[in-house]
């Protein structure tokens, strides 16, 4: 039955994540911009899912000055290959861990969410309110519904409480550093909370020390590298996203 759920769930996030790169590309702008509403070459964007390409520029023919604006506008987003594949491989190593418990498909449906905030953070450093909220208050209410059904491993009280317990934190880092860390990764640490506190304190301070620990091995890198300073501004929450997804598949296959 595991590896039946696990071909299933690569499956699935093979096809969610072919859906993720439009929306990907609409919401990655700055705080103070709407969001896109034409590719790169002047065209309407339509809907929000599906992948980030213009069939107008692509059918379009390309003259000596525009041919550079046409090729990148045919294809403006993330690759939809890229995409689907990593969610893919995280989608069915989350059904592995989980197996068949109920909790299974709160995390399947979270894992294009995820790779979705990880896409926008890593181009614009912005972790739009319209995900992370949301995403927090509806994990809370699946795992409260997952609560009722039998064969579930964690608990809804310890996932409301992570919820409380590194959202504060967060808050608390923020307000120390704000320009070490964005307030969007405040409001994504009421995400991670949720998802990490359902299998227990454990695994809310291994998912968040696995996000520190990524972090600063990348901004060191880059220093090492000389491609940053002490002082240069990353994105955190891939990192942060990754210890979450990082704790959950350990604290998953514990349990």
């Amino acid at each position: 039955m595991t590896a039946v759920l696990v071909v299933l769930a690569a499956l699935w996030g093979a096809a969610a994540g072919a859906l993720v790169p439009r929306a990907a590309y609409r919401f990655s702008v700055s705080p103070e911009e709407p969001w896109r509403e034409h590719c790169p070459g002047g065209h309407p964007v339509r809907g929000w899912l599906g992948r980030a390409r213009c069939a107008e520029c692509a059918d379009a023919r390309p003259t000596a000055d525009t041919t550079a604006v046409v090729r990148r506008a045919s294809g403006y987003g993330p690759r939809t290959a890229l995409v689907s594949f990593v969610t893919a491989l995280l989608c069915a190593g989350i059904a592995a861990a989980t197996d068949t418990r109920p909790e299974v498909a709160v995390w399947l449906l979270l894992a294009p969410v995820g790779v979705l905030l990880t896409v926008v953070d890593l181009r614009v450093r912005r972790l739009p309110d319209i995900l992370t909220l949301p995403s927090a208050a509806a994990t809370l209410a699946l795992l409260g519904l997952v609560s009722l059904v039998p064969e579930h491993t964690g608990h809804w009280s310890s996932a409301a409480l992570g919820t409380l317990a590194l959202g504060a934190g967060y808050y608390l880092l923020w307000r120390i550093n704000p320009g070490g860390m964005g307030f969007g990764d405040v409001k994504l640490a009421l995400l991670a909370g949720a998802v990490l506190g359902w299998y227990g304190w454990g695994t809310v301070l291994l998912g968040t020390l696995t996000g520190f620990v990524l972090g600063a091995l990348y901004g060191w890198t880059l220093v090492l590298l000389r491609r940053a300073d002490r002082k240069t501004a990353i994105p955190f929450g891939p990192f942060l996203i990754a210890g979450v997804y990082g704790g959950l598949l350990i604290g998953a296959y514990a349990a």
